[in-house]
């Protein structure tokens, strides 16, 4: 098989073999996109690019990042049902954010459920060692609903995840020594399954009598399990989680209940570097945070008296319209500053571990995904997304590409079009004033969810749409790519533009 072997070895790519992964960070109510977005949409970002806007924490790692414009999600709330569902701007765009299914019953407004998987556990079931879930992060505890949820392990099944440091922690440590578990069994769990468990087997082997041809077959076999096996999996060990200060006292003092009041200062970089420990054990190649909805900042040097909720609404409530709460604007912009620094946290945590022949963060996609665009209108288009990490060498790196009509100019939005200096009150017209046109910035997130799983290895159906034991590459995901179709659920599935975005592949 030497031949195979040789193709094998030229086809790695970078990362010398490392497993591929997708790490998500996803936060809710948009943001200030006017002051979030670089004001180029299409071609390299340098450092100086991001320094300018809310992302301005991210720019030591400019020539890593990757940010898709003119991306939109499924299923907006609108008035009048032109562009989705009509339950509620949170329960629907939720349910169909990374399912790109319809929710049901309508009639449940705040409790529909989605009628698809999502991308989460379509990837976990192909990716991860014997299929195991994803690992889902709930930041500041775990939330139940509807309205804060986006996994589904199958139609009308949230999937809650963990939001317990202690729990995420304690199922790591029993990677760094056997314990109770068998010899074999340990091994697997470690990640080292094939090299460690059958080294024996090849050895007995290799002293047998046969053939020349064999014994070549058989080196070359061995060969191949060595370019195979990374060495990511010795630095699974107490002293790594330590040189992370992840230690049982330090996880015990940040996990925490839920709820309006609670203290993200004292568990989010506790959190981001369990997901760290989690890649480097090997332990899940799919894992999604998430950062509660409403909630009210009061640390790291901002105090608010509002929720998150009702500071994107501009008004200090979840209501419609009204009069404008004081410094609004500003309020929002220290949120989106807050969560950008934990994004770039989390980036420079991944960037900082030796794998393969690059870093961690290069054989992921870490992405930050959002759930609208605007938190007043909630406008699913002109979505802001901002990606770490090429996957092994899949992306294009250092630069923004806009997949919507490749203008270097596209839109950066409108939000501060309500609440600024003299403008007292969101009328109803500010609500949509404050998003992004609807007819611009339009590509359909199905086609980048595409992008995500080829590049971590999921595999179609000869349909294109994923499937475990499949061979193709998948073109298709969800089952509507045109958000209008959302608006009667009942409509037949169409898929009307397949494929991934080409134009974000290094290759491309």
């Amino acid at each position: 098989m030497s031949s195979v072997a040789e193709r094998e070895a030229e086809a790695q790519p970078a990362g010398g073999g490392a497993p591929k992964r997708l790490i998500v960070l996803f936060t809710h109510y948009g943001c200030l996109t006017n002051r979030w977005f670089p004001a180029k949409s299409h071609g390299a970002l340098t450092a100086a690019d991001y320094e300018a806007t809310t992302l301005k924490h991210l720019a030591p790692y400019a020539s890593k990042l990757l940010m898709p414009r003119g991306i939109r999600a499924m299923n907006e709330w609108s008035f009048g049902r032109t562009h989705g569902q009509n339950n509620d701007p949170h329960t629907q765009v939720m349910g169909s954010y990374f399912t790109c299914y319809p929710v049901t019953p309508e009639s449940d407004k705040f409790g529909a459920k989605s009628t698809g998987r999502s991308l989460d556990h379509v990837c976990a079931e192909q990716v991860n060692p014997n299929g195991v879930d994803p690992l889902l992060m709930q930041i500041g505890g775990v939330r139940t609903d509807s309205m804060s949820n986006f996994s589904y392990r199958k139609p009308g099944e949230i999937f809650s995840g963990i939001g317990s440091p202690t729990t995420i922690f304690n199922n790591l440590t029993n990677l760094f020594g056997q314990g109770s578990m068998s010899p074999d069994t340990y091994k697997v769990v470690r990640g080292k399954s094939v090299i460690d468990i059958v080294r024996d087997d090849l050895s007995t082997l290799q002293r047998y009598d046969m053939s020349q041809a064999d014994k070549q077959k058989l080196a070359d076999w061995m060969d191949l399990l060595h370019q195979t096996t990374g060495t990511v999996r010795a630095q699974c060990s107490e002293e790594t989680a330590a040189a992370l200060g992840l230690t049982s006292q330090t996880v015990q003092a940040a996990s925490q209940g839920g709820g309006l009041g609670v203290d993200l200062s004292k568990s989010t970089n506790i959190m981001m570097d369990l997901a760290v420990l989690t890649a480097i054990c090997d332990q899940n190649r799919v894992i999604f945070m998430k950062f509660p909805g409403t909630m009210i900042f009061k640390w790291d040097g901002v105090n608010h008296e509002k929720d998150t909720h009702g500071i994107s609404h501009r008004i200090g409530t979840a209501f419609m319209g009204g009069d404008c709460l004081a410094g609004v604007n500003d309020m929002i912009a220290q949120i989106d500053d807050w969560y950008a620094k934990k994004f770039a946290y989390l980036v420079g945590r991944l960037d900082s571990f030796d794998e393969g022949d690059g870093k961690l963060l290069d054989n992921t996609a870490t992405v930050w995904f959002q759930e609208d665009s605007d938190g007043n209108s909630h406008n699913l288009n002109n979505l802001p997304i901002i990606q770490a990490g090429s996957c092994g060498g899949y992306f294009k790196v250092g630069q923004a590409v806009n997949v919507f009509d490749g203008k270097a100019d596209l839109t950066r939005g409108n939000s501060e079009g309500a609440c600024g200096p003299g403008d007292g009150d969101v009328s109803n017209a500010d609500l949509d004033g404050t998003g992004t046109p609807a007819d611009i910035a339009n590509a359909p997130i199905n086609k980048y969810f595409c992008n995500l799983m080829n590049a971590i290895g999921v595999k179609a159906g000869a349909d294109g749409f994923p499937a475990k034991g499949g061979t193709a590459e998948v073109t298709h995901f969800g089952k509507y790519d045109d958000t209008k179709l959302f608006a009667n659920e009942s409509n037949a599935a169409s898929i009307k533009n397949p494929g991934e975005f080409k134009e974000l592949r290094a290759s491309g």
